[in-house]
């Protein structure tokens, strides 16, 4: 292997640099393995990697070194804003006759075929689907083979009218008491028409469980929308954290609202009838319409999509949790109360309090309006949840926070505006990384107006489509990835290495021994390309 080169340094090394680099020399000697050249200048590091080193050797040194970048970083105010201009499709939505909205063959076919989630710790799942002509049947077949089913789910069915739309008829099934990590086939509808499809749960919850996210923001049913679900699914992400705005159908009128809802039900099916999307809503989901006498917030959106919210000890559908392998999801709502005594900030501080990092440790929030961006977009927008959460976020140590809103990717360092003696953000080792992903590629188009000069604070920014995917390794690392559309190819563009706020900070597991790092090498695999640096958190 030929040896690879890491400039763009600052030229002052500081001392914690020089703490990362001795911690690197220790560990290299432990594992018998060749630290780096002692005459390599430390104004310039390197890393070289020499052919005879083994694998397990090899990723020790990408981790420590990933530190070492992390304070170069840090320390160097190393922002970067992408001068990629996107040569984007028409923000305009595809035709209804488009192939990508077909209505399945045969009569009463279910279609919009989607499942969440159903319980707090993944041992359930809510399929739902639509029936266009008459209710059909409500149950669900399930087996371990495909076209061998063993027990039969029952299901509710419901309808509903908005302004001059009628629904189809709605099912909806909980499925439950299924084993961990065990990949089901389920079939649904009647005689020709009925149709088959699978999903597989997740690992039993444990610190080490391994699983991959997708995150994907304001989607939407353009052509950019489609690269981007397309991108998303060549990822074999298991689970998809969806941050809000769906269909945008609020941008229809009358009767078209509910077609365009119908449409992007379909849209989504050939990912969303396997793979669980865990929903969280936006501004689009609310659809305010006065002049058509609909004034109750997110009614398409509830009457579509459930979420497993009792199970969490919720009074509201939009605000939830869910624990998934090795992961602690919350779900807040940007658009319901959330000040101080309202119900979704009672939740949230008694679900905070739940939280077990031993089991598991990666604590990841979900929002629509991001806290912290530097777009003229949607600017100061998440202020006033800022206000109330931040401590707490930090507190408690989140890990990572995703958002949407903003059409365009921005990534943060850990950082906070919560010290009464600062009026700035600034860094914070307790704080979570805030990461806005409201690139989907809805037909809105994109928000490619920046603030200038980039904050200290946002780490990468670039206005393109996209969408992200963290792949947990264990209770210690994961790694994320930004992937930007780029004319129908998925192209790796932010990537970086993120520390477990409990398991990789506390200092009593700092103490690693030989055999626990040995572990930790064997488990985690460096993806493909990765930008070190973009790592660092």
């Amino acid at each position: 292997m030929t040896a690879s080169h890491v400039s763009g340094l600052p030229a002052s090394l500081h001392p914690p640099i020089l703490r990362h680099l001795a911690l690197y020399i220790v560990v290299a000697k432990i594992l018998n393995v060749t630290p780096l050249d002692s005459k390599q200048s430390l104004q310039q590091p390197s890393l070289t990697i020499s052919g005879n080193l083994g694998k397990d050797s090899m990723l020790v040194q990408l981790l420590l070194l990933s530190s070492i970048l992390l304070t170069c970083v840090s320390n160097g105010n190393a922002g970067v804003t992408s001068s990629f201009i996107r040569n984007e499709w028409p923000s305009v939505d595809i035709p209804l006759d488009n192939e990508v909205f077909a209505v399945p063959k045969g009569y009463n076919a279910p279609q919009q075929v989607h499942i969440t989630q159903g319980d707090y710790d993944g041992r359930a799942v809510i399929i739902s689907w639509v029936t266009a002509d008459e209710p059909g049947s409500n149950q669900v077949r399930v087996g371990l083979s495909e076209g061998k089913y063993d027990f039969v789910a029952e299901g509710t069915v419901h309808n509903y009218t908005f302004y001059n739309y009628k629904s189809g008829y709605i099912h909806q099934c909980l499925v439950g008491d299924l084993q961990y990590d065990t990949k089901y086939y389920y079939a649904i509808g009647d005689g020709d028409s009925s149709r088959k499809f699978w999903f597989k749960t997740p690992p039993e919850i444990d610190p080490d469980a391994s699983y991959k996210f997708g995150i994907i923001g304001d989607l939407g049913q353009t052509f950019n929308s489609l690269s981007t679900l397309k991108h998303c699914m060549q990822t074999s992400a298991q689970t998809i954290l969806f941050v809000g705005d769906l269909s945008y159908a609020d941008r229809y009128d009358n009767h078209d609202v509910g077609v365009r809802w119908d449409s992007w039900g379909r849209f989504v099916e050939p990912s969303a009838a396997y793979q669980p999307w865990i929903w969280s809503a936006g501004n689009h989901e609310i659809e305010y319409f006065p002049h058509m006498g609909e004034v109750i917030p997110f009614r398409n959106y509830l009457h579509r999509y459930p979420t497993p919210y009792p199970a969490s000890k919720s009074s509201s559908p939009l605000w939830y949790a869910v624990r998934r392998a090795s992961a602690h999801i919350i779900v807040l709502s940007s658009y319901s109360p959330f000040v101080k005594y309202t119900p979704q900030w009672r939740w949230l501080e008694e679900e905070l309090k739940r939280v077990d990092r031993e089991k598991t440790p990666w604590l990841i929030v979900l929002m629509h309006a991001p806290i912290y961006n530097s777009n003229n977009a949607h600017f100061m927008e998440g202020e006033s949840m800022r206000v109330v959460f931040e401590s707490w976020f930090c507190q408690y140590k989140v890990d990572v926070i995703f958002a949407g809103h903003v059409h365009a990717y921005e990534r943060s360092y850990r950082i906070s505006n919560i010290r009464p003696d600062s009026s700035n953000p600034v860094p914070d080792k307790s704080a979570p990384v805030y990461i806005t992903v409201g690139d989907g590629g809805n037909q809105e188009g994109l928000a490619n107006r920046f603030r200038d000069p980039q904050p200290d604070y946002s780490a990468f920014r670039e206005a393109s489509y996209g969408h992200s995917t963290l792949e947990i390794k264990n209770r210690t690392h994961a790694i994320y990835h930004w992937n930007r559309n780029d004319e129908g190819k998925r192209v790796p563009t932010d990537s970086f290495v993120l520390h477990n706020q409990y398991w990789g900070n506390n200092r009593r597991r700092r103490k690693l021994k030989k055999n626990h790092l040995h572990s930790v090498v064997a488990t985690l695999q460096v993806g493909e390309n990765l930008d070190l640096l973009s790592m660092g958190m």
